[in-house]
């Protein structure tokens, strides 16, 4: 089966063509072809409409699965695109709207192209984290409150941390079931996931993909309070300050320009507010890896994954170090050769072990989509879990 797995975002449309078997480990996808194409304005049709037919070019699009960022409490498994899923998602942009509305454009824009002629499935990033534990998913409000309007911690990037675990599990020979894994997807949006038997346990991003780490344009953590006193002194809507605390804050707000650390690591040693951005954003990376330690009792593997994770030796180097007294040391050699792609940077004997995965949510996708689409499930992967909590 050839899955067309598209990732639709605010400015592209990326996308690879993988031929999969159904019931195969994720791993197994083969690339067709792939492409990233710009979205000019809103004009997700075209984009579409080149990837489709880069996507022809290489073979037959058998069907497609696009990448949902927020499913809420309702899609915690890949599920076919039909009407009343869109009108679903639309219903979810206020909770992901950076993320959705996107991909429910390119859901439309596909439907629009493609007719009947191939099945589509949504795959979510938050189904991943669907069993989070009472204790990990609620939020310390009103009961009331939560029940009424649907609030608790959902968790993202869990397409990315499917992936990740299965490659860790098979580089270190292990079966899923039996692994501790601490994640670090590390990108322009960042997050950490305690894994336990390939089931989400705890994961920093919470309602919104706002909570938790220090990402390149979002603040992560703050004080409750911050949004209402920004409106109060700088005269501000809710609008205004939502969008200081996901486009301007971050890596960006700290040290100004685009907030890409490869920048910031080539001015930190001249630039005070370059050097406090990267103080900053491992700091509280290092913060989430130890209490996820704590709640998993100790780790098999910490995995580095995303375009940080898997492209900076030196940022894995400053948040691991230190955790030598947890049996977490890292090989500088190691470390410093592995450049986007697998490889473990552990120490010979080291108790939890350090590794490297090169994200590849679009063979994830591929396998989930076959999975949901024949009623296979992936063999040696990680599948969306199957029932809400």
């Amino acid at each position: 089966m050839n899955v067309l797995a598209l990732n639709c975002g605010s400015s592209t449309v990326k996308f690879r063509l993988v031929a999969v078997e159904p019931g195969a480990p994720a791993a197994d996808g083969r690339a067709l072809a792939q492409g990233t194409e710009t979205v000019h304005g809103d004009d997700y049709a075209a984009a579409i409409a080149r990837a489709l037919a880069a996507a022809r070019a290489a073979g037959a699009v058998d069907a497609v699965g696009h990448r949902v960022v927020h499913g809420g409490p309702r899609f915690v498994m890949p599920t076919r695109v039909d009407d009343e899923l869109i009108s679903a998602l639309k219903e979810l942009e206020a909770l992901a709207p950076l993320h959705n509305r996107p991909s429910v454009a390119g859901i439309l824009a596909c439907r629009d192209a493609l007719g009947a002629a191939a099945p589509m499935v949504a795959i979510f990033d938050t189904a991943f984290h669907a069993k989070l534990p009472p204790a990990a998913m609620t939020y310390a409000i009103p009961t009331e409150l939560a029940t009424r309007h649907g609030i608790r911690r959902f968790g993202f990037h869990g397409i990315s941390y499917a992936w990740a675990t299965a490659r860790a599990a098979a580089m270190l020979g292990r079966r899923v079931e039996e692994l501790r894994v601490v994640a670090l997807h590390l990108g322009s949006g960042c997050s950490a996931a305690a894994i336990r038997g390939g089931v989400s346990v705890e994961t920093s991003m919470g309602l919104t993909p706002l909570e938790g780490l220090v990402m390149r344009t979002r603040a992560g953590d703050v004080d409750p309070a911050l949004p209402s006193l920004l409106a109060r002194v700088a005269n501000a809507t809710p609008a205004d300050v939502e969008r200081w605390l996901n486009h301007d804050s971050g890596l960006r707000g700290l040290a100004g320009g685009d907030g890409d650390v490869r920048d910031l690591l080539a001015r930190e040693a001249s630039d005070p507010r370059a050097r406090l951005a990267l103080d900053v954003f491992c700091h509280r990376a290092r913060k989430y890896l130890g209490a996820y330690l704590a709640v998993l009792q100790g780790a098999d593997a910490v995995v580095f994954t995303a375009g940080i994770g898997e492209h900076s030796p030196e940022v894995r180097r400053r948040i691991a170090a230190g955790f030598e007294w947890c049996g977490l040391t890292l090989d500088p050699e190691r470390n410093l050769s592995t450049l986007a792609r697998d490889g473990i940077i552990g120490a010979d004997g080291s108790r939890v072990q350090a590794l490297v995965v090169a994200a590849d949510e679009e063979r994830q996708i591929a396998a989930e989509t076959a999975s949901c689409l024949t009623g296979t499930v992936p063999g040696g992967g990680i599948s969306s879990p199957r029932r809400s909590p």
